[in-house]
């Protein structure tokens, strides 16, 4: 049973692409959703991370979602092993694992069945303590310099993952990325869809989700996160809007004057994604495996139009 992976930039429509591919599969086979967006793996991280809610589901079993705490570290080789788990408890009841998400690195490591090099505690003592001197914009710019295929698809404020890569071109004297197999045949025959739209109109998505992840609530829940936490987080404290919310609530932002760091906080939340996706397009365009769809138009009759053309490439490709 081939399975299929739906990726591309944050605010293409990945999520409920996959829910009406596995509706429209529903006379035909069974199919369940499989998250790979590395912030949904926590639990409690919702609004910001745009999770469905169980009730919209539809129904449909989904993986790989509410399975860590915001105190504990999300890494892609936990990920691999758990994910493909999953997916090949998925084939054997006869289902279609259906892979969605836009964390890079952790699509390309289910996918391509990435190994991962090894590690030395020497070596990864020694960036800790540059890291500690000059920051985690000062790492990640080293890293721009050693390696700008893995700085681009490392967030800037992503320490943890800075020092790995770090470590890996140390230790392998090759870039990051060349611990990765080289691209070939993805694993589960997996047919590989990705959504993408033009800049300004995605620009505008981007815009209208980060406005209503704050009305909805994302100061409240990163609120609550902290009680349990959440500044301890190695990861999950540095997910794009929770990492802004943080810093402006730590400066005084709440009601009155504070409110304008609030304020500054989801505009510099709607920067960061747009830099996000960026990074996001230059990654999954230099796949050639990726076949592109067009969701710039949002009818109904466009909507049902990119699931054919989805469960077209699904079922032709070679």
């Amino acid at each position: 049973m081939r399975s299929l992976a739906i990726v591309g930039p944050t605010g293409t429509g990945k999520s409920e692409l996959a829910l009406d591919v596995v509706e429209r599969l529903a006379g035909e086979v069974s199919a369940e959703i499989v998250n790979c967006d590395a912030m949904q793996l926590y639990r409690g991280m919702d609004i910001g991370t745009a999770k469905l809610p169980v009730a919209a589901r539809r129904g449909i079993p989904h993986h790989q979602l509410d399975v860590l705490e915001v105190t504990e570290t999300a890494s892609v080789a936990s990920y691999q092993q758990a994910a493909a788990a999953d997916i090949e408890a998925i084939l054997l009841r006869g289902s279609v694992p259906v892979v969605v998400g836009g964390s890079m690195l952790y699509i390309q490591s289910l996918l391509d069945d990435w190994s991962f090099p090894a590690t030395d505690p020497a070596v990864r003592v020694k960036w800790e303590q540059r890291l500690a001197e000059v920051g985690v914009g000062g790492l990640h710019a080293e890293l721009a310099r050693r390696d700008p295929a893995a700085a681009a698809a490392i967030l800037p404020t992503d320490a943890r993952r800075t020092v790995r890569a770090l470590e890996v071109v140390e230790l392998t004297g090759q870039p990051f990325a060349a611990s990765a197999p080289s691209v070939g045949a993805p694993r589960w025959d997996a047919a590989i869809v990705g959504l993408d739209c033009e800049t300004r109109i995605l620009d505008g998505r981007l815009a209208s989700r980060t406005d209503l992840m704050f009305d909805r609530g994302l100061v409240a829940e990163v609120r609550a996160l902290l009680g349990i936490g959440l500044r301890e987080g190695v990861t999950a404290a540095r997910a794009l809007g929770y990492a802004q919310v943080i810093a402006a609530l730590d400066a005084g932002g709440d009601a009155g004057p504070g409110a304008d760091l609030l304020r500054d906080a989801r505009e510099q939340t709607y920067v960061g994604t747009r830099r996000y996706v960026r990074r996001q397009r230059s990654w999954f365009r230099r796949d050639h495996r990726v076949h592109w769809l067009d969701v710039g138009a949002a009818t109904p009759a466009d909507q049902a139009r990119t699931v054919d053309d989805a469960l077209r490439v699904w079922r032709h490709v070679t």
